[in-house]
């Protein structure tokens, strides 16, 4: 009935689940910030030259509300890429894709501290399986590291990638109504400007590391089927069967990327990474099996 949209969604979130696994085939070919630079540029030029027309026409609302695209492009785009391509460089893609399960559990946090959103006991649990998944993957399944704090500091900056990344979903509620190509644009356009001084800062402490061929190769897919493809088939799949349905497709984000790394980089699949997929996954299906009715 809905295999278009089932498509669209399996799609994007398969772009998604491989930019992890991208940022790690970009290690010494091209630097993180470098990386996240070249990502937006790309993205941005491709999304302005086929929404010049709407972006005139959305411009006074766009300048309106200018401050919260800014945030968005910061947090969404800059500070979730920057962290998260930093983090591949001391962590395995299997760990920085499954630790993004613990982003749905923070964004249901916020929106209870800051709007008090009902909650439900079921929702409690399915989220603390959730977090306990994430910390599994984030000590590599031994939890002696707790007691000693001896976190891998590639996994403690991916941390830092999910605050924003969920900051950024939570600070979505005031997004401006435009159309969807002019909320691509703008944050993009803004996230390969705050890009700029990140890369000047790699380049004055000679970490910059300028793309070779392999470098190019990467850049070109985080932007096109990352950046683009895959927002543009995840709103196809939200137009016809609905924001809440098409969430839950976001949660095979972590199943795909680590079936990616297995596969592409030939990263080992850990008994660790099982147990916590598998607690993070059952963690979100009985957090939203449980939500409390809508009011």
């Amino acid at each position: 009935m809905h295999k278009k949209a089932y498509l669209a969604l399996v799609i994007a979130t398969l772009c998604w689940g491989g930019n992890a696994v991208a940022g790690k085939l970009a290690v010494g070919h091209v630097s993180p910030m470098m990386l996240t630079f070249w990502r937006w540029l790309i993205a941005t030029v491709i999304i302005f030259a086929i929404s010049a027309p709407q972006l005139r026409k959305d411009w006074p609302v766009v300048r309106k509300n200018l401050p919260i695209l800014i945030f968005l492009g910061v947090m969404g785009y800059v500070v979730f890429n920057a962290a998260l391509y930093t983090a591949v460089n001391y962590t395995t893609a299997i760990n920085v894709t499954v630790e993004q399960v613990l982003i749905p559990m923070l964004i249901f946090v916020m929106n209870f501290a800051l709007f008090r959103m009902k909650v439900s006991l079921a929702q409690v649990f399915g989220f603390t399986l959730t977090f306990i998944g994430g910390i599994i993957t984030a000590v590599h399944g031994d939890f002696e590291t707790l007691r000693t704090l001896t976190v891998n500091i590639g996994d403690a900056i991916m941390m830092i990638a999910i605050v924003g990344y969920a900051i950024y979903t939570v600070a979505l509620r005031w997004r401006p109504m435009v159309n969807w190509r002019t909320l691509m644009a703008v944050p993009a356009l803004v996230a390969m400007l705050f890009s700029i001084p990140l890369a000047a800062w790699e380049y004055s402490s000679g970490r910059m590391i300028w793309p070779d061929t392999t470098g190019w190769i990467v850049a070109l897919y985080t932007a096109v089927f990352a950046s683009l493809i895959a927002q543009v088939l995840y709103i196809v799949g939200v137009g016809k069967i609905g924001a809440n349905r098409a969430g839950l497709f976001i949660n095979l984000v972590p199943v795909f990327g680590t079936l990616l790394s297995v596969a592409i980089i030939g990263e080992d699949l850990q008994i660790f990474h099982i147990v916590a997929l598998a607690l993070a996954l059952s963690g979100i299906a009985i957090a939203e099996w449980g939500k409390p009715a809508s009011v």
